[in-house]
Order: structure tokens, then C-alpha cells, then sequence
């Protein structure tokens, strides 16, 4: 087997054709779009000159990679930009909850807290690339560093709230962790809520939260950079159909896909086994997003100017209005006062928009294939926390769910995620053998399989590596 075909240029699928290039394999990508990339993509939505994110925009999960930190990204491109702190979180009262990369900090923001939250995240941060390993690993694995993976869990492994109310006693701590444990998209009575909280906040003191240089799309140019350097090969505005794929699984060659479990049932039809299909039938997707981006006359006014400092800011005020709001969207509603995850890139990465001028990326949480329009109440939620924002506003563009679908065929119905994180689904993500579709040269790659959603390329390069191995190539 000389060749390899992988299908979506997301950074998974990227990812897994350089694993399979490296071995040797003459690889070829196929992308349905015009611009490579997936989510994590750049474009003038708004003015001229103005250029905003489709999808994600910061980076700490892309930062710190175990695979992408292997890869010579650096000469193709790729240069991570960091705010002055990584986060902040303002409050009703006119303050921030502002985290430091450097954990010795945390006592300036969180007061009688900071040893909770030393223990809770200090070991992950002080051995990322170890933690990392085996935290970005397929769910059964055996750890290379178990102790680690077992003082991670020790803290970590119980819902959001009961973290937030048994670890700390601070309410700016709580804030500060519901933003994070928001990220889970779960309610936080749920298990992993507080795991995922857990995961960003070591990312915090570990690698920061950067975005790269020029926007999202540095990511890819830079993979696709390096890919070709292998001789790899990227088509753009090619989608593959169920007569394409077909003939692409009847070659002596490996075929990857970085889609949905329901789209490779929908291509691949009877190639694969029935217990994969029925397992992808029953895959379920995320809660949607509703994102809205923004041309601005000048930075965001916040009440708390310490916000300037970090280009992540999470809105939603307290625990226990960040819980309700996850909640009714675990239960199917609109949050009437939703939490509001914001990024203000050009605070570091000027150029990004005409002089003076700056971009804002805001979105909430919504059910899945929700239609209705958040406009107003992320707006208002915005506005709480910087009064004044609406008159800088000079432009704005709306992402519905069916409009992220749209742009990424992989955002089923808003899902940036890479499907629900339920216990049971992240454990059988999506079926008991997570890469490989039942067939023998078909194997799926996409934020669908372990270890899920977040730009790391750890989904790609695990199934590559799962492909490799059952081709007999090491």
C-alpha cells in the first residue's frame, strides 16, 4: 500500500496526511470548500480590511499539542501571539477575575483559593507535555504517566458545581471556573463538565491562550506547508460524493476522513460494518453556536479596562447565572442571559484590521439547529460588562448554526464540538473501535473521535497512526 486519501482539510484531517506522509505514503487531501481548513479559517466578514475568524480563534489546545509541537510549524508560518494574561472574567461589580499565566499569581485573583486552585490544576500545567500525552490519547488507553492522570483525576473528575462548591469558596473562583467548565457545552451537574473545566484551566499556566499571527488560517497554511514538504497534496473545491468515494475505497490505498460519523455512513454506505453505522446513526451532536463577529471604531469599552490585558473574555457574571444559562440549553432553550464567550485579537495582532480600527468574535451557546436569533442578548450581555459597546460598532456579521453548517459541513447544526460529551458518548466516541469505520482501509479522523472538539490534530493523528498499524506500516 503506497498510497493514501484523506477527506476534509480540517486540522485533524491534516494532521493524519502528515502521520501518513511521514511513513511514506504518497497522500492527496480533498477539500469540499474553496479555502482549506475546517473551523479554523479567516475571512473578510464584515468591511475591507477587516479580517475575522469562521471559527475558532484561540488556540491554547493548538499551543500545546503534542503532535503540532513535533512539526516545524514555525518555518512554515506559524507564530503564536499572547495577550498580556490569558483570560479574563469581568463582574457585576466593576472588577475582573484576571488568570496570569504564571500560576504562582493565582493568589492575587483568587485569594483563599489559590491553593484549591493549585491543586486542582498545578500538576497538568507544571508536566503539560506529559499530561498532555495522555490526556489528548484515545479514552482506552493505558497511561503513560498514570500517577499524573491520577492526580488530575483525584481533583477533577466530579461535576462543575460540585467542584465550585467543595474546592472553593471564593464566588469569584466559581465565576471564574464555570467559564471554563462552560467550554464542556454540558450542564454542570454533569460529569465531565468539571473535567473539561480543569483541562482549560491548566492550559491557562501552561501554554497560554494565544492566536496565531494573521488569524485561524495560519494553522493550516502552515500544516499544508509542511505537508507538501512530504510531496502531500491539497485539493481545494473538490467534494467528495458517494461515486467518488467509491472509487477512492476500491484503490490499495488508505482512505481518512475527517467528517461526521453520519456523513461516512451517508458516502461510504455498505462498505462499512453495520454495528459502525448503527453506532453513527445514534452519535449525537453538541448544543449549536450562535456567533456573531464585529468590525469595531475602537477597542471594547470595558467597565473593568483590566480586560484589555487578555484577548479571551468570558461574559455571564456569576456561577449560578453561568449554570442556569448552560442549563436551559442542556434542556433545550435559549438562555435569556447567556454565557458569551469573546476574543479581541487585534489588541495584539493589530493588523488585522485598518488602523485604529479592531475585530471582535462573540458567541454563545444555543440548542442544536436552533433558529433563533441571540442577537439581542448576546448584545446585552456585552453591553453589561461594557457600556457603550453598541456605538462602536460599525459592522456586524451573523452566524446562525444553519449558517456554520453551511460553511463546514462538520457543524452539524452549530456543533462545534465534534458531537455531545455525555459520559457514554465521550467513552464510545463514536463506536467501541473509535477509528477504524469496519472496513479495512477506511477510518475516520474528525472531532467526532477521541479525544474530541479543540484545534490539537490529535483525533488525525491517532487514527492515522491506527490506520498505519493496520496496514502493517510502522
Amino acid at each position: 500500500m503506497k498510497r493514501a486519501y484523506v477527506i476534509g482539510s480540517g486540522p485533524n484531517g491534516l494532521a493524519a496526511a502528515i502521520v501518513l506522509a511521514q511513513a511514506g505514503l504518497r497522500v492527496e487531501v480533498f477539500e469540499a470548500q474553496e479555502e482549506p481548513g475546517g473551523a479554523a479559517r479567516s475571512m473578510a466578514l464584515t468591511l475591507p480590511g477587516f479580517l475575522h475568524d469562521f471559527g475558532s480563534a484561540v488556540y491554547p489546545f493548538a499551543a500545546g499539542s503534542p503532535f503540532f509541537n513535533l512539526l516545524p510549524l514555525a518555518d512554515y508560518g506559524l507564530e503564536w501571539i499572547h495577550g498580556a494574561a490569558p483570560l479574563a472574567h469581568p463582574l457585576d461589580d466593576g472588577t475582573a477575575v484576571v488568570m496570569e499565566r504564571d500560576l504562582a499569581c493565582a493568589g492575587d485573583a483568587l485569594g483563599t483559593d489559590a491553593a484549591a486552585w493549585t491543586a486542582l490544576v498545578g500538576p497538568a500545567a507544571a508536566n503539560w507535555q506529559q499530561f498532555a500525552a495522555d490526556a489528548l490519547a484515545p479514552v482506552m488507553h493505558i497511561p503513560r504517566h498514570p500517577l499524573l492522570m491520577a492526580r488530575f483525576g483525584l481533583h477533577a473528575l466530579r461535576p462543575a458545581e460540585w467542584i465550585a462548591r467543595r474546592r472553593f469558596s471564593n464566588p469569584r473562583t466559581q465565576a471564574l471556573l464555570a467559564g471554563l467548565a462552560a467550554h464542556s457545552f454540558l450542564s454542570f451537574n454533569q460529569l465531565l463538565s468539571g473535567a473539561v473545566g480543569a483541562l482549560f484551566a491548566a492550559t491557562l499556566h501552561a501554554v497560554g491562550w494565544p492566536v496565531p499571527r494573521g488569524g485561524a488560517r495560519a494553522i493550516p497554511h502552515a500544516l499544508i506547508g509542511y505537508l507538501e514538504s512530504l510531496g502531500g497534496k491539497v485539493h481545494t473545491s473538490r467534494r467528495i460524493g458517494v461515486r467518488d468515494f467509491a472509487q477512492l475505497a476500491g484503490e490499495d490505498a488508505l482512505l481518512l476522513c475527517d467528517v461526521t460519523p453520519r456523513a461516512l455512513t451517508e458516502i461510504a454506505g455498505e462498505r462499512l460494518k453495520p454495528a459502525f453505522t448503527r453506532a453513527a446513526q445514534r452519535f449525537r451532536p453538541a448544543p449549536g453556536a450562535f456567533k456573531i463577529d464585529y468590525a469595531l471604531t475602537e477597542p471594547v469599552p470595558w467597565r473593568a479596562p483590566e480586560c484589555l490585558r487578555a484577548i479571551t473574555v468570558h461574559l455571564g457574571g456569576a456561577f449560578e447565572e453561568i449554570a442556569a444559562a448552560e442549563r436551559e440549553v442542556a434542556s433545550g432553550r435559549c438562555a435569556e442571559r447567556p454565557f458569551v464567550l469573546t476574543a479581541q485579537p487585534t489588541l495584539y495582532d493589530p493588523a488585522r484590521a485598518p488602523h485604529g480600527k479592531h475585530i471582535f468574535w462573540a458567541y454563545c451557546h444555543v440548542p442544536n439547529g436552533s433558529t433563533f436569533d441571540m442577537t439581542e442578548r448576546i448584545e446585552a450581555q456585552i453591553e453589561r460588562f461594557a457600556p457603550g459597546f453598541r456605538d462602536c460598532v460599525m459592522a456586524r456579521n451573523v452566524s446562525t448554526p444553519a449558517q456554520l453548517e453551511r460553511m463546514d459541513a462538520n457543524l452539524v447544526g452549530g456543533d462545534v464540538s465534534g458531537g455531545d460529551m455525555s459520559l457514554r458518548q465521550f467513552v464510545f466516541r463514536p463506536a467501541m473501535r473509535p477509528y477504524a469505520a469496519g472496513a479495512p482501509n477506511i477510518f475516520l479522523c474528525s472531532a467526532s473521535t477521541p479525544p474530541g472538539g479543540g484545534v490539537h490534530g490529535m483525533c488525525g493523528y491517532h487514527a492515522a497512526r491506527t490506520a498505519l498499524r493496520s496496514a502493517g506500516i510502522h
